[in-house]
Formats: structure tokens, C-alpha cells, sequence
């Protein structure tokens, strides 16, 4: 008998959804902003601290963020997996990577939050 027990590990499915759904996201973040530059014609401080000052637009930047750090974990580990067959190595490399990416995600909402 098969039992389906709840894990911590990834699996083929998960990565796949999850890639695709953080690509929609930063792909919408993405096309916001060039709108956004396109459709202003002086951008003065004022103005990008009037957009970003926003509960909406702090959240969509933080969704935007956190999944620019889970699709980077992804696919570093995809790459990593196929091209560092040194287990070792690849798990210094991966660890290193994944905290750039935690640290990245920890300075944007200071950033952010500090708007």
C-alpha cells in the first residue's frame, strides 16, 4: 500500500507551478512599471515616493520580491544540480545562493517598508 505522507520535499509538479506562478507575477510587476514609465512624463522623487508609498503597491512589490527569490532558489538548484556533480561544492554554492537571494528579498522590504 502506498501512503501519501506530508513532506518537506520539493517535487517535479511543485517546482513547475511554482516557476510558473512567480513568472506571472514578476512578468505583471514587470509590465506596471514600464506602463508606469511610459505613461510619466517628468518622474520626480515626489511622485516615485507618492507610488511606492501605497499599501497595494508595497505588497505587489513585495509579492514581486519574494517570488524573484523563490524562482532564483529554483532554478539555481536546477542548474546547479545538473552542472556541479561535486555534492559537496554544490551544496556550499546553493547555500551561499540562497541566502544572496533571502538577503536581497530582507533589504527590498527595508527599502521598501522605510518609503
Amino acid at each position: 500500500m502506498v501512503t501519501n505522507k506530508a513532506s518537506l520535499k520539493r517535487n517535479g509538479v511543485q517546482d513547475f507551478v511554482t516557476l510558473r506562478a512567480t513568472a506571472v507575477i514578476m512578468a505583471a510587476f514587470a509590465i506596471f512599471m514600464l506602463w508606469f514609465f511610459v505613461s510619466t512624463p517628468n518622474l520626480t522623487y515626489e511622485l516615485w515616493r507618492g507610488l511606492f508609498s501605497g499599501l497595494a503597491m508595497k505588497v505587489f512589490t513585495f509579492a514581486a520580491l519574494v517570488s524573484i527569490m523563490l524562482h532564483v532558489r529554483i532554478g539555481l538548484w536546477q542548474v546547479l544540480t545538473d552542472y556541479v556533480k561535486a555534492t559537496g561544492v554544490r551544496m556550499v554554492v546553493q547555500y551561499l545562493l540562497n541566502l544572496l537571494a533571502f538577503v536581497y528579498v530582507a533589504v527590498g522590504l527595508f527599502v521598501l517598508w522605510g518609503v
